[in-house]
C-alpha cells in the first residue's frame, strides 16, 4: 500500500524537525500511459531515504538522486522522463508513457 499525502507530509515534517535536509518530488504532468497520476509525491532526505512514489519504481532512483542535489543546491528542478517504445524496457519505463516531476527543497 502506498503512503497517503498526510503520511508523506508528516514524514517530511518529522525529518525536517530532526535537522535533515528534505525535498518533495511531485508529478506535475503525464502523457500516455503513466505509472502514477498527477499529484503523486515522493519525499526524500539528504541521505537518499524516501517515502512515496512518483513512478511505480521505474525512475525513482533518478528522482531520489536529483532530489539530493536539490537539497544541497537549494534550487528546484523539473525532471522529464519518457522513452521511445524500443528503449522502454531497458530503462524501466515499460509503460511507454512520459512524466514530468517537480522537485523542491522543503524549508
Amino acid at each position: 500500500m502506498l503512503s497517503t499525502d498526510d503520511d508523506l507530509l508528516a514524514t517530511a515534517e518529522t525529518w525536517r524537525r530532526a535537522g535533515r535536509g528534505v525535498a518533495l518530488a511531485t508529478v506535475i504532468e503525464t502523457w500516455g500511459s503513466a505509472p502514477r497520476p498527477v499529484g503523486s509525491h515522493l519525499v526524500v532526505d539528504q541521505d537518499g531515504n524516501f517515502l512515496g512514489s512518483v513512478s511505480g519504481g521505474c525512475v525513482e532512483g533518478d528522482v531520489v538522486t536529483e532530489a539530493v542535489d536539490v537539497i544541497e543546491a537549494g534550487t528546484a528542478k523539473v525532471l522529464e522522463f519518457g522513452v521511445a517504445d524500443e528503449t522502454a524496457w531497458r530503462v524501466g519505463l515499460s509503460c511507454g508513457g512520459r512524466i514530468k516531476v517537480y522537485v523542491e527543497k522543503v524549508a
